[in-house]
């Protein structure tokens, strides 16, 4: 297995320092041992950072299995506190002129960088997740159906509450983050008109911060909490591990997100009170867009992912959820209605 140089970055950094620093982190590969046979593929990360138990964690996943599966020698590059589109810029020119193909960026906030630094290396293909206003010739849209996944969790929420009242905390208010909220909120409806749902985003835009700050997500769980949820269902990246603590030591139902955070090592101690998880397979995307290019037919343009592949899905690793045979029959039901076009989820509340 190749070794992955993970090349943090802190503080927002100049040009010639960002370039530095990466060309740094291919030279520490090479000289673990990698050669460039089986190529070269690199992540940016979004906010948060690997570690976040979800979204971020995710991507390295993939790219982790494309160094075991692959023979690829990966890179990974952190993002810094408060930086702009010209860091970004700067992150993804040096990833590209490095040699690595594809460079991924993990997250919609690299649409503008990605949409400026795909043009200048016409030969090397860029990923960008959750994002498809930026196109072109050498980038590859991985998006996934986030509403069907969260509509999924809304069924199951509505079914277990006790309370007739849950959470849904989003940690900005994004486009991206509301369509977890509309098929979260239509799910319950649908199931249960008389659940009521409350709904919280941490920070607006331009503040990305509630997507990086647990004590964020566990401030709004705690308030949902005193208010009578018993549910909560956090998109949040590493800020939801904040709500779903609060959530756990309550002893109230938490539902996690991106990953399965039942099996996330850092949330362990909280994996009893996590009901399930609205998984998108990153991993998959990043994994699939790496091989392709290494096959030598490079994905392009818009590369979805829905229920129909288990592009998104409802998590079933915790056994207290699986033994909810009504829960799950429901859900089940629910889903087979998606995929057949029954049911039309909602992409904004």
């Amino acid at each position: 297995m190749r070794r992955i140089t993970r090349i943090a970055t802190v503080g927002i950094a100049s040009a010639a320092l960002a370039l530095s620093a990466t060309a740094c982190g291919s030279e520490t590969s090479s000289e673990a041992g990698s050669d460039d046979k089986g190529g070269k593929a690199a992540i940016a990360y979004d906010i948060g950072g690997r570690g976040d138990q979800s979204f971020n964690d995710a991507a390295f996943a993939g790219l982790e299995k494309a160094e075991k599966e692959l023979d690829i020698q990966g890179t990974e590059q952190e993002p810094s506190e408060g930086e702009g589109d010209p860091d970004k810029v700067q992150r993804l020119t040096a990833l590209a002129r490095a040699g690595n193909n594809p460079v991924i960026g993990v997250g919609f906030a690299y649409a503008p960088a990605i949409a400026e630094v795909a043009p200048k290396f016409p030969k090397t293909t860029f990923g960008l997740i959750d994002d498809t206003s930026k196109t072109g010739p050498n980038i590859a849209n991985l998006v996934f159906n986030e509403e069907q996944g969260s509509y999924l969790a809304g069924v199951a929420a509505a079914k277990v509450t006790k309370s007739k009242t849950v959470g849904f905390v989003g940690g900005v208010e994004t486009p991206l983050i509301k369509k977890f909220e509309a098929g979260f909120v239509q799910g319950v409806k649908d199931t249960d008109k008389n659940v009521n749902v409350k709904v919280q985003y941490l920070t607006q835009p331009p503040d990305f911060g509630g997507f990086s700050k647990p004590d964020l997500g566990k401030a709004a769980a705690e308030g949902q909490l005193d208010a009578g949820a018993d549910v909560i269902y956090a998109a949040a990246g590493l800020a939801g591990a904040g709500s779903i603590e609060a959530t756990a030591k309550a002893k109230k139902w938490a539902i996690g997100v991106d990953s399965d955070q039942f099996n996330q090592k850092g949330l362990a101690a909280y994996k009893d009170q996590i009901l399930t998880s609205v998984t998108k397979n990153v991993s998959g995307a990043v994994f699939n867009l790496i091989k392709s290019v290494k096959d030598g037919k490079p994905q392009t343009g818009e590369i979805r992912y829905g229920l129909q592949d288990d592009g998104v899905a409802l998590a079933r690793s915790n056994p207290a959820f699986t033994k909810m045979t009504d829960v799950i029959a429901a859900v089940d039901k629910a889903k087979a209605d998606i995929t057949a076009g029954t049911i039309k989820v909602k992409t904004a509340p």
